[in-house]
């Protein structure tokens, strides 16, 4: 079930890491198995995670995950043709580093951007951060199985799975 958690200062000097903490923590009960927190280098953007393990177990699969330092994800949910789509990406000549659907997530947004949702077949919410374009791309799956909230105030947009966690 997974919790996931975000905050963007694009119209204020930095996203205050604590009541990004304080979020996170809210979401205890949705991720027992670990949790992460990213911060960007210039404080204008933060992710957080807490994690259910489902898929790969090891600490590969933990998040807030990167590629390569550029795009950073947190993710909940599942995709259920992520087999599928990482064939494809391997065909490409991608390699992978976990056994995770979120990893094949972050490699279809890196390979294909936006154009990627119609792909995913599943329930999911994430947040991306790419750290070159300075862009946070937030998407949910078509049902909203998986919720995604969001709330801007103060020239932060913040995000969540939860909206007691926004509350927090």
């Amino acid at each position: 079930m997974c919790g996931i958690a975000g905050m963007f200062a694009y119209d204020a000097p930095r996203v205050d890491v604590g009541e990004l903490e304080r979020i996170n923590a809210a979401l205890t009960h949705r991720g027992p198995d670990g949790h992460g927190l990213w911060k960007s280098t210039d404080d204008r953007v933060a992710l957080a995670h807490r994690r259910l393990s489902i898929l790969d177990l090891s600490e590969s699969g933990a998040q807030p995950m990167s590629i390569d330092g550029r795009f950073w994800i947190t993710f909940n949910g599942e995709v259920y043709n992520f087999q599928q789509l990482r064939g494809e990406l391997e065909q490409d000549g991608i390699a992978f580093h976990s056994g995770t659907d979120t990893e094949v997530v972050l490699r279809m947004y890196e390979r294909d951007g936006e154009a990627m949702l119609p792909k995913l077949r599943g329930m999911f919410a994430f947040g991306i951060w790419d750290v070159e374009k300075r862009s946070l791309f937030l998407a949910r799956d078509p049902y909203g199985i998986k919720p995604l909230y969001y709330a801007v105030k103060d020239g932060v947009v913040r995000f969540a799975s939860q909206v007691k966690a926004l509350v927090a």
